[in-house]
């Protein structure tokens, strides 16, 4: 009986399975990873504005001596905000806080800036915020800003150049946006960023965040017209906007009076270091005074 010279062949079963098997997965990966971006896109304004959940806080402080403000947006949006005034102010100064804060949230602080640096403060809530109607959103929330400074200029009866502008986080995105659009007597930005798409692609590394977010807030683009004084700080431990965005948009203004204040070790919300507040005081004095016209 002859043998067969055939050679076996290889079953090629398992290989194609294993082929079939990977397809699929990196199938289901890839409907995954797009469910995700989707629900990313869809909660981005939830993401952004958390504090327009919030309507915790006492909204009828009876130890500070402060005035409700009632006033409207571009688009008819009623917005609150409280005017502490000062006996003798050397300046108008309008906060515009971060995302995370309401006015009622922020009185202590409020009335130690009135106190302190001797000014007139106004801190009002963006759409959706606090007693504030409407939902937030990039184009709603920097109107509100301006008519924010608009209030305060008829207000206090100057121009509205003639205020300082104090932006904390998300607030430094309003203020850098007002100043260069109407002017300041001064900018004052705290812990904030370039753009808020720079900062989500640090958070969300992954995820092509810079094609998918509608709120912008481009500030370095904006800042860039800006001449006026600046301070800026920042923390070098901020976990949420990291230091380097700050340090990008602090260089991207042209002002030949601005100041870079660092403050070693703290974060996103920490406490201020005395430095920066003496920082702060030495400019609210020099450059919050108002400018006689003759």
């Amino acid at each position: 009986m002859m043998k067969s010279n055939t050679t076996p062949q290889p079953d090629r079963k398992p290989k194609r399975r294993i082929v079939r098997f990977s397809l699929r997965l990196l199938a289901v990966v890839g409907v995954g990873f797009v469910l995700v971006l989707a629900m990313l896109s869809y909660c981005e304004n939830y993401l952004l504005y958390p504090g327009a959940l919030s309507r915790g806080g006492d909204w009828n402080p009876r130890w500070l001596d402060y005035e409700d403000v009632w006033f409207s947006s571009a688009d008819g949006t009623r917005l609150h905000g409280w005017c502490l005034e000062h006996d003798q102010p050397q300046g108008y100064l309008l906060y515009c806080h971060g995302n995370g804060d309401h006015v009622a949230h922020l009185a202590e602080y409020l009335e130690h800036l009135r106190r302190e640096y001797r000014v007139t403060v106004f801190a009002f809530d963006y759409r959706g915020y606090g007693q504030s109607d409407g939902s937030p959103h990039e184009q709603g929330v920097l109107a509100d800003g301006h008519a924010a400074q608009q209030w305060l200029a008829q207000h206090a009866e100057i121009p509205a150049d003639q205020i300082l502008l104090m932006g904390r986080s998300l607030g430094g995105g309003v203020a850098v946006d007002l100043a260069s659009t109407n002017g300041a007597k001064g900018l004052i930005l705290e812990r904030t960023f370039t753009s808020l798409p720079d900062v989500a692609a640090r958070l969300y590394w992954w995820a092509p965040v810079r094609l998918l977010m509608r709120n912008r807030f481009s500030s370095i683009d904006k800042i860039s017209s800006y001449r006026g004084p600046l301070l800026q700080s920042h923390g070098t431990a901020d976990e949420l906007i990291p230091f380097d965005i700050g340090q990008q948009l602090f260089a991207a203004c042209p002002s030949q009076k601005k100041s870079w204040i660092a403050m070693p070790g703290v974060g996103h919300n920490s406490p201020n270091t005395p430095d920066y507040e003496s920082a702060l005081r030495d400019f609210i004095t020099k450059h919050g005074s108002l400018t006689v016209t003759p």
